[in-house]
Protein backbone atom coordinates (compact mmCIF):
# COMPACT_ATOMS: atom_id res chain seq x y z
CA UNK A 1 0.00 0.00 0.00
CA UNK A 2 1.24 3.46 -0.93
CA UNK A 3 -0.50 6.55 0.45
CA UNK A 4 -0.19 9.86 -1.34
CA UNK A 5 -0.01 7.75 -4.50
CA UNK A 6 -1.56 10.26 -6.91
CA UNK A 7 1.59 12.34 -7.43
CA UNK A 8 5.26 12.81 -6.67
CA UNK A 9 7.33 10.23 -4.82
CA UNK A 10 4.29 8.07 -4.07
CA UNK A 11 3.26 7.81 -7.71
CA UNK A 12 6.81 6.91 -8.74
CA UNK A 13 6.93 4.20 -6.08
CA UNK A 14 3.71 2.69 -7.43
CA UNK A 15 5.11 2.68 -10.96
CA UNK A 16 8.32 0.99 -9.88
CA UNK A 17 6.60 -1.58 -7.69
CA UNK A 18 4.06 -2.53 -10.36
CA UNK A 19 6.71 -2.86 -13.02
CA UNK A 20 8.53 -5.24 -10.68
CA UNK A 21 5.42 -7.40 -10.39
CA UNK A 22 4.10 -6.13 -7.06
CA UNK A 23 0.34 -5.67 -6.56
CA UNK A 24 -0.25 -2.23 -5.03
CA UNK A 25 -3.13 -0.61 -3.14
CA UNK A 26 -3.02 3.11 -4.01
CA UNK A 27 -4.46 5.65 -1.58
CA UNK A 28 -5.11 9.37 -2.12
CA UNK A 29 -7.99 11.86 -2.20
CA UNK A 30 -8.00 12.30 -5.98
CA UNK A 31 -9.81 9.22 -7.30
CA UNK A 32 -9.49 10.39 -10.92
CA UNK A 33 -5.72 10.48 -10.67
CA UNK A 34 -5.61 7.09 -8.97
CA UNK A 35 -7.77 5.56 -11.68
CA UNK A 36 -5.61 7.14 -14.39
CA UNK A 37 -2.55 5.61 -12.73
CA UNK A 38 -4.27 2.22 -12.67
CA UNK A 39 -5.00 2.52 -16.41
CA UNK A 40 -1.40 3.55 -17.11
CA UNK A 41 -0.11 0.46 -15.30
CA UNK A 42 -2.71 -2.07 -16.52
CA UNK A 43 -0.13 -3.88 -18.63
CA UNK A 44 2.46 -4.00 -15.83
CA UNK A 45 3.39 -7.18 -14.01
CA UNK A 46 1.58 -5.98 -10.87
CA UNK A 47 -1.99 -4.82 -10.36
CA UNK A 48 -3.38 -1.57 -8.93
CA UNK A 49 -6.20 -1.51 -6.37
CA UNK A 50 -7.70 1.97 -5.98
CA UNK A 51 -8.72 3.09 -2.50
CA UNK A 52 -9.73 6.75 -2.53
CA UNK A 53 -9.56 8.34 0.92
CA UNK A 54 -8.96 11.71 2.53
CA UNK A 55 -6.65 10.73 5.39
CA UNK A 56 -7.63 13.82 7.38
CA UNK A 57 -11.17 12.39 7.60
CA UNK A 58 -11.44 9.84 10.46
CA UNK A 59 -14.09 7.80 8.64
CA UNK A 60 -12.02 7.54 5.46
CA UNK A 61 -8.90 6.81 7.49
CA UNK A 62 -10.69 3.95 9.24
CA UNK A 63 -11.40 2.34 5.84
CA UNK A 64 -7.69 2.37 5.02
CA UNK A 65 -6.85 0.94 8.44
CA UNK A 66 -9.33 -1.86 7.85
CA UNK A 67 -7.73 -2.66 4.50
CA UNK A 68 -4.33 -2.93 6.17
CA UNK A 69 -5.74 -5.28 8.81
CA UNK A 70 -7.42 -7.59 6.25
CA UNK A 71 -5.98 -11.02 7.00
CA UNK A 72 -7.44 -12.54 3.83
CA UNK A 73 -5.73 -10.01 1.55
CA UNK A 74 -2.58 -9.03 3.44
CA UNK A 75 -0.44 -5.96 2.83
CA UNK A 76 3.27 -6.81 3.04
CA UNK A 77 4.57 -3.25 2.58
CA UNK A 78 3.09 0.04 3.78
CA UNK A 79 4.54 3.27 2.43
CA UNK A 80 3.28 6.18 4.52
CA UNK A 81 3.96 8.86 1.93
CA UNK A 82 0.88 11.10 2.17
CA UNK A 83 1.64 14.54 3.52
CA UNK A 84 1.73 18.24 2.76
CA UNK A 85 3.27 21.45 4.05
CA UNK A 86 2.23 25.02 4.73
CA UNK A 87 4.51 28.01 4.28
CA UNK A 88 4.52 31.33 6.13
CA UNK A 89 4.53 32.79 9.62
CA UNK A 90 2.59 30.40 11.84
CA UNK A 91 0.48 33.13 13.43
CA UNK A 92 -0.62 34.34 9.98
CA UNK A 93 -1.67 30.95 8.63
CA UNK A 94 -5.21 29.51 8.87
CA UNK A 95 -5.09 27.26 11.93
CA UNK A 96 -7.58 24.81 10.44
CA UNK A 97 -5.16 24.07 7.59
CA UNK A 98 -2.29 23.52 10.01
CA UNK A 99 -4.47 21.16 12.03
CA UNK A 100 -5.30 19.29 8.84
CA UNK A 101 -1.56 19.08 8.12
CA UNK A 102 -1.00 17.44 11.50
CA UNK A 103 -3.88 15.02 10.89
CA UNK A 104 -2.41 13.85 7.57
CA UNK A 105 1.31 14.01 8.39
CA UNK A 106 1.14 12.58 11.91
CA UNK A 107 -2.21 11.13 13.03
CA UNK A 108 -2.92 9.22 9.82
CA UNK A 109 0.66 7.94 9.67
CA UNK A 110 0.51 6.72 13.27
CA UNK A 111 -2.83 4.98 12.84
CA UNK A 112 -1.84 3.31 9.57
CA UNK A 113 1.48 2.19 11.01
CA UNK A 114 -0.37 0.71 13.98
CA UNK A 115 -2.81 -1.19 11.76
CA UNK A 116 -0.02 -2.46 9.51
CA UNK A 117 2.36 -3.48 12.28
CA UNK A 118 -0.34 -5.41 14.13
CA UNK A 119 -1.11 -7.49 11.06
CA UNK A 120 2.51 -7.84 9.95
CA UNK A 121 3.80 -8.87 13.37
CA UNK A 122 1.14 -11.57 13.62
CA UNK A 123 2.35 -12.96 10.25
CA UNK A 124 6.02 -12.53 11.13
CA UNK A 125 6.91 -10.50 8.06
CA UNK A 126 6.40 -7.11 6.45
CA UNK A 127 7.84 -3.62 6.13
CA UNK A 128 6.76 -0.05 6.84
CA UNK A 129 8.38 2.89 5.05
CA UNK A 130 7.58 6.28 6.57
CA UNK A 131 8.46 9.26 4.36
CA UNK A 132 9.87 11.98 6.57
CA UNK A 133 12.06 14.92 5.46
CA UNK A 134 15.40 16.55 6.12
CA UNK A 135 13.22 19.51 7.14
CA UNK A 136 12.57 17.62 10.36
CA UNK A 137 16.22 17.65 11.39
CA UNK A 138 16.09 21.22 12.69
CA UNK A 139 13.70 24.05 13.45
CA UNK A 140 12.19 25.37 10.22
CA UNK A 141 10.93 28.95 10.56
CA UNK A 142 8.40 29.55 7.83
CA UNK A 143 7.55 25.83 7.78
CA UNK A 144 7.13 25.39 11.52
CA UNK A 145 4.29 22.87 11.51
CA UNK A 146 5.62 20.86 8.58
CA UNK A 147 9.14 20.56 10.00
CA UNK A 148 7.76 19.57 13.38
CA UNK A 149 5.56 16.85 11.90
CA UNK A 150 8.55 15.42 10.08
CA UNK A 151 10.69 15.52 13.21
CA UNK A 152 7.99 13.39 14.82
CA UNK A 153 7.90 10.97 11.88
CA UNK A 154 11.66 10.37 12.04
CA UNK A 155 11.79 9.83 15.79
CA UNK A 156 8.65 7.69 15.76
CA UNK A 157 9.96 5.52 12.92
CA UNK A 158 13.33 4.91 14.56
CA UNK A 159 11.61 3.89 17.79
CA UNK A 160 9.35 1.47 15.92
CA UNK A 161 12.35 0.04 14.08
CA UNK A 162 13.88 -0.97 17.39
CA UNK A 163 10.59 -2.27 18.77
CA UNK A 164 10.14 -4.48 15.69
CA UNK A 165 13.52 -6.20 15.93
CA UNK A 166 13.16 -9.96 16.01
CA UNK A 167 9.59 -9.93 14.67
CA UNK A 168 10.40 -10.28 10.96
CA UNK A 169 9.06 -6.74 10.39
CA UNK A 170 11.12 -3.65 9.60
CA UNK A 171 10.38 0.08 9.85
CA UNK A 172 12.34 2.59 7.78
CA UNK A 173 12.38 6.39 7.94
CA UNK A 174 13.25 8.05 4.62
CA UNK A 175 14.25 11.72 4.71
CA UNK A 176 14.20 13.33 1.25
CA UNK A 177 15.21 16.92 0.61
CA UNK A 178 13.91 19.14 -2.20
CA UNK A 179 12.23 16.85 -4.72
CA UNK A 180 10.60 17.85 -8.01
CA UNK A 181 6.93 17.24 -7.22
CA UNK A 182 3.75 19.28 -6.75
CA UNK A 183 4.58 19.66 -3.05
CA UNK A 184 6.27 23.04 -3.46
CA UNK A 185 3.33 24.52 -5.35
CA UNK A 186 0.88 23.44 -2.67
CA UNK A 187 3.14 24.69 0.15
CA UNK A 188 3.46 28.08 -1.54
CA UNK A 189 7.19 27.96 -2.26
CA UNK A 190 7.12 27.23 -5.98
CA UNK A 191 9.48 29.44 -7.98
CA UNK A 192 11.58 30.54 -5.00
CA UNK A 193 15.35 30.68 -5.32
CA UNK A 194 16.31 27.16 -4.31
CA UNK A 195 19.68 26.13 -5.86
CA UNK A 196 19.43 23.57 -8.66
CA UNK A 197 21.99 21.37 -6.89
CA UNK A 198 19.56 20.89 -4.01
CA UNK A 199 16.91 19.18 -6.12
CA UNK A 200 16.30 15.50 -6.82
CA UNK A 201 13.87 13.80 -9.19
CA UNK A 202 10.96 11.90 -7.67
CA UNK A 203 11.74 8.66 -9.50
CA UNK A 204 15.27 8.53 -8.09
CA UNK A 205 14.08 9.27 -4.54
CA UNK A 206 11.44 6.56 -4.91
CA UNK A 207 13.98 4.02 -6.15
CA UNK A 208 16.41 4.73 -3.31
CA UNK A 209 13.65 4.73 -0.70
CA UNK A 210 12.33 1.34 -1.81
CA UNK A 211 15.85 -0.10 -1.83
CA UNK A 212 16.53 1.18 1.69
CA UNK A 213 13.24 -0.30 2.89
CA UNK A 214 13.96 -3.65 1.23
CA UNK A 215 17.31 -3.80 3.02
CA UNK A 216 15.65 -3.12 6.37
CA UNK A 217 17.42 0.12 7.15
CA UNK A 218 16.17 2.20 10.06
CA UNK A 219 17.08 5.60 8.62
CA UNK A 220 17.92 6.70 5.10
CA UNK A 221 18.64 10.08 3.50
CA UNK A 222 18.53 10.05 -0.34
CA UNK A 223 20.94 12.25 -2.28
CA UNK A 224 24.60 13.12 -1.70
CA UNK A 225 23.98 16.74 -0.73
CA UNK A 226 21.20 15.80 1.66
CA UNK A 227 23.46 13.21 3.29
CA UNK A 228 26.13 15.87 3.87
CA UNK A 229 23.60 18.29 5.34
CA UNK A 230 22.13 15.63 7.62
CA UNK A 231 25.57 14.51 8.79
CA UNK A 232 26.87 18.00 9.56
CA UNK A 233 23.81 19.43 11.31
CA UNK A 234 24.69 17.66 14.53
CA UNK A 235 27.96 19.60 14.78
CA UNK A 236 26.30 23.03 14.49
CA UNK A 237 24.92 24.63 17.70
CA UNK A 238 21.13 24.67 17.80
CA UNK A 239 20.94 28.44 18.19
CA UNK A 240 23.09 28.96 15.09
CA UNK A 241 21.13 26.37 13.08
CA UNK A 242 17.89 28.10 14.00
CA UNK A 243 19.14 31.54 12.97
CA UNK A 244 20.64 30.26 9.72
CA UNK A 245 17.40 28.49 8.85
CA UNK A 246 15.39 31.66 9.49
CA UNK A 247 17.79 33.70 7.33
CA UNK A 248 17.65 31.16 4.50
CA UNK A 249 13.86 31.20 4.53
CA UNK A 250 13.76 34.99 4.42
CA UNK A 251 15.85 34.94 1.22
CA UNK A 252 13.66 32.45 -0.63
Amino acid sequence: MVTGASSGIGREMVRQLCRDGVNVVVVARDVARLEALAVELKDSQGTVEVLAADLADPTALARVEARLADVDNPVELLVNNAGFGTYGRFSDLPIDEDEREIRVNVIALVRLAHAALGAMTARGRGAVCNISSVAGLQATPGNATYGSTKAFVTSFSEALHEEAKGTGVTVTAVLPGFTRTEFQERAGIEGRSIPRLAWQDADEVARQALAATASGRAYFVPGALNKVVAATLGFVPRSLRRRLAARAVSRL
